[in-house]
């Protein structure tokens, strides 16, 4: 499917009814943007749990913080 849309001045633009039936998404509902380094979109909805989860991991992830672990990971 290919779907066109026009961007806004403010960067804004509408999701055409085809691609929002195909993604099942609706107001309020979650979208996520991944850019490719060759340039390339995806989108693709994003369940509440998603969001939890990694809000939930984000959390663990403050011990590996310090100035410690970024001069110990510095070359990886």
């Amino acid at each position: 499917m290919v779907a066109l849309a026009k961007i806004t001045a403010k960067g804004q633009t509408t999701i055409p009814q085809d691609v929002r039936a195909a993604l099942r998404v609706g107001p309020g509902d979650l979208i996520a943007w991944e850019v490719e380094d060759d340039g390339t979109a995806t989108v693709r909805r994003v369940q509440p749990m998603d969001i939890e989860y990694l809000r939930a991991l984000e959390g663990t992830l403050g011990e590996w913080s310090g100035a410690a672990d970024e001069e110990a990971y510095r070359d990886l």
